[in-house]
C-alpha cells in the first residue's frame, strides 16, 4: 500500500505547475501546502489510481487516505476526499469517530473542510441522521474549522430540505462567531436551506439580524429577491 502513496505523490510533484501553486495560495489567508495542480487534474489522478485500491477493505482504504491527510498538501487531501466519496455506500456508524478525529487532526483550511464535510460528512448524516445532533458539539468547539464543519456538513442535506430544525439550531449557536470563515460557513448553510424554504430563512435573518455579522447575513440572503434583501440589509 505504501508504494501507491509514493507513486501518487511522485505524480503530483511531476505534474505540478508553479503558476497554479502561486495562484492557489491567493485564495487562502493562511499559508497552505500545495503542489500546484488544478482541481480537475487532481480528480483525474484520484480516479485513475482508485482502480488499484477499489477492492481493498474500507479500513485499509481509510489508512491510505489518512496518509494523504497527514501530508498536509491540498491536492492529497483532495484525493483522500475523492476516494472516500467513492465508498460512501460502505460507511458505517462507527466511522463517525474517524471523521471527528480527522477534522481535529488535519483540517486547517476552508477547502479541506468543504471538500470533506460538504460531501462525505453530509452524506454520512443522511445515512445516519441520529448523528446530526453531534454537530451542535462541533459548533461549540474551540477549533474554528470544526465550527465551520458543523455548518458545512449540512449544506448538501439542506439543499434537499433535510434537517431543517438542525440548520437553525446550528446557526443560532454560531450566530455571533467572530471568525469570518465560520460566518461564511453558516451563511452558506442558511442560503441552501433558503432554496427550499425561503420564508423560514428570511424570518430567521430578520429575527437575528441585529446580532448577525454582515458577512453571514449577506451569504444567507444572496439568492433572495431584491425586496427581501433590502429588508434584511436595512439597519434597525
Amino acid at each position: 500500500m505504501k508504494n501507491i502513496i509514493e507513486t501518487i505523490q511522485k505524480t503530483l510533484k511531476t505534474e505540478a505547475c508553479e503558476a497554479v501553486r502561486m495562484s492557489t495560495q491567493r485564495f487562502f489567508k493562511e499559508a497552505i501546502n500545495v503542489h500546484g495542480l488544478k482541481a480537475a487534474e487532481v480528480r483525474k489522478i484520484a480516479k485513475t489510481y482508485f482502480a488499484e485500491v477499489k477492492d481493498l477493505p474500507k479500513e485499509q482504504l481509510f489508512i491510505l487516505c489518512e496518509s494523504f491527510w497527514q501530508s498536509g498538501y491540498l491536492e492529497e487531501t483532495g484525493i483522500a476526499c475523492e476516494w472516500i466519496r467513492r465508498v460512501h455506500k460502505d460507511l458505517k456508524p462507527k466511522d463517525w469517530t474517524t471523521f471527528d478525529r480527522w477534522i481535529d487532526a488535519y483540517i486547517t483550511n476552508w477547502a479541506a473542510c468543504d471538500m470533506f464535510c460538504g460531501n462525505t460528512v453530509g452524506t454520512f448524516l443522511e445515512m445516519y441522521p441520529q448523528y446530526v445532533r453531534k454537530l451542535q458539539v462541533w459548533a461549540k468547539s474551540k477549533n474554528l474549522w470544526k465550527r465551520r464543519a458543523a455548518a458545512v456538513s449540512l449544506v448538501t442535506p439542506a439543499k434537499k430540505g433535510l434537517f431543517h430544525e438542525d440548520v437553525f439550531a446550528i446557526a443560532e449557536i454560531l450566530l455571533r462567531d467572530s471568525e469570518d470563515m465560520v460566518q461564511k460557513g453558516y451563511g452558506w448553510m442558511l442560503k441552501e436551506a433558503g432554496n427550499v424554504d425561503e420564508q423560514a430563512v428570511f424570518r430567521f435573518v430578520m429575527k437575528h439580524k441585529s446580532a448577525m455579522p454582515r458577512t453571514a447575513l449577506r451569504y444567507a440572503i444572496e439568492k433572495m429577491p431584491k425586496s427581501l434583501k433590502e429588508q434584511a440589509m436595512k439597519k434597525t
